[in-house]
């Protein structure tokens, strides 16, 4: 399976979930490399926008930043020596994300079934842009789908981002959980019209500030909390932000 590096080693580390039904929970995060989508913001880039890729991001303007190299963020680990790495912290909740966990989907339910077969309590989370149908198999081993549609603000083209059938496969699925940053009025217009065409309940949409400090967050914190008081949806902050800002592995 291809992992994200951080160091000398995969992108698996003990931290807390920060965003989500479950923010707050101690939690295993391992990070898939690679992603079928290519966001402009995208704070995981280092998953996707390799040298010789044609894809833009908003860092390009600042001075330093350049593509990067496959062999230097990437890792390769088979799914149980993942497991095994995921088992030594005793952790019982483990966050698959990306990247996009659902394109390696058959050595992630590897990876779920030797630990489930060590730890048989242990809860899976699976962070997903909603633009793939997970497999039967993969549906019932995952406990919980936290699922980001991405909005035009991403720099995608509709047709890519939105999957009406996956999108469809979520809305009707008790395990999924949909997250949108809002930062402006035109995100919450177009979040709406998704909850009206797949007939999302208003309680399973969480909408939270945008921002890569917490300084950042406060800005728009209050309206979108007053926002999801008068209309029914779930507020949630971005832990892991207030707590360690925009650095990777905690």
């Amino acid at each position: 399976m291809k992992l994200a590096r951080l160091g000398d080693g995969p992108e698996i580390f003990h931290t807390l979930q920060g965003e989500g039904p479950s923010a707050g929970l101690p939690a295993m995060f391992i990070r898939a490399s690679r992603c079928n989508l290519h966001c402009v913001w995208c704070d995981t880039d280092h998953t996707w926008n390799f040298e010789g890729t044609p894809w833009p991001h908003e860092k390009d303007a600042t001075p330093g930043y350049a593509k990067h190299r496959k062999s230097e963020t990437t890792i390769e680990l088979t799914p149980p020596a993942a497991a095994d790495f995921i088992l030594s912290y005793h952790c019982p909740r483990v966050v698959i994300t990306g990247g996009e966990p659902l394109l390696q989907e058959n050595d992630f339910l590897e990876m779920i079934t030797h630990i489930r077969a060590q730890q048989p309590d242990c809860v899976f989370e699976v962070e997903t842009n909603g633009t793939r149908t997970p497999s039967p198999a993969f549906a019932q081993a995952v406990d919980q789908f936290n699922v980001s549609p991405k909005l035009s603000n991403s720099g995608v083209k509709t047709s890519l981002r939105l999957v009406p059938d996956t999108l469809s496969f979520f809305a009707s699925s008790p395990k999924a959980w949909f997250k949108f940053v809002i930062a402006a009025k035109a995100d919450l217009d177009e979040v709406l019209a998704l909850q009206n065409e797949f007939s999302i309940p208003a309680s399973r949409i969480l909408f939270m500030p945008e921002g890569r400090t917490a300084a950042e967050l406060d800005t728009s914190a209050a309206d979108i909390a007053e926002l999801c008081r008068t209309d029914g949806f779930r507020f949630c902050d971005r832990l892991h932000i207030r707590l360690w800002g925009d650095k990777r592995g905690v």
